[in-house]
């Protein structure tokens, strides 16, 4: 087996609490994002984009995901909120992929999608070729109108997922995977 093979069997996601400096760096950057655009796209539509949380910004999105948690959760606890404000300040870099899937005559929003979860994937790959620790996670921040409006997405726009890299200050160990016996059939 191939050596790009064999790093694939072995990945795994590293909780975003554990991601630290260094981060990738603006290069290295530039190619996660090269890679993770080079996805299937039927019809070449490009129905995703990218909004990269990093430096200052990682805590102006915490205080906006800190007040609307605030809002949602009268009298909680300052711990709770804290949680909530730290959320991207884990992991240096935080790239929001944003699913923009619209209809069209001849290539399903379904196949839209996929194709922007695709581009999540590849970024996680990427991110371990260059070997940086990465996780994948959305959270109740994806789906909230205010912290969605304060990233600039529009009405029509979804979070694919916030992608946190950084270099993992540990390593998880391996989760347990499904049987190839109990999730595959031949037709």
């Amino acid at each position: 087996m191939n050596d790009s093979l064999s790093r694939l069997l072995q990945r795994r996601s590293v909780p975003s609490r554990w991601l630290v400096e260094p981060g990738p760096g603006e290069q290295e950057v530039e190619t996660l994002l090269r890679v993770a655009s080079r996805v299937p796209d039927h019809g070449k539509l490009v129905p995703w984009r990218f909004i990269l949380v990093q430096g200052e910004a990682r805590q102006r999105l915490g205080e906006v995901l800190a007040t609307a948690f605030k809002a949602d959760n009268p009298g909680t606890g300052e711990d709770k909120v804290a949680v909530e404000r730290e959320r991207f300040s884990q992991a240096p870099l935080v790239i929001a992929v944003v699913s923009r899937a619209m209809p069209h005559a001849k290539i399903p929003e379904w196949e839209q999608v996929l194709s922007a979860g695709a581009v999540c994937m590849n970024l996680l790959n990427a991110a371990m070729f260059l070997g940086y620790g990465a996780s994948w996670l959305t959270g109740w921040a994806a789906f909230d109108r205010r912290v969605l409006d304060a990233l600039g997405l529009k009405p029509d726009e979804r979070i694919a997922g916030f992608i946190h890299i950084g270099t993992a200050k540990e390593t998880p160990t391996d989760r347990d995977r499904p049987s190839l016996d109990d999730i595959v059939t031949r037709f």
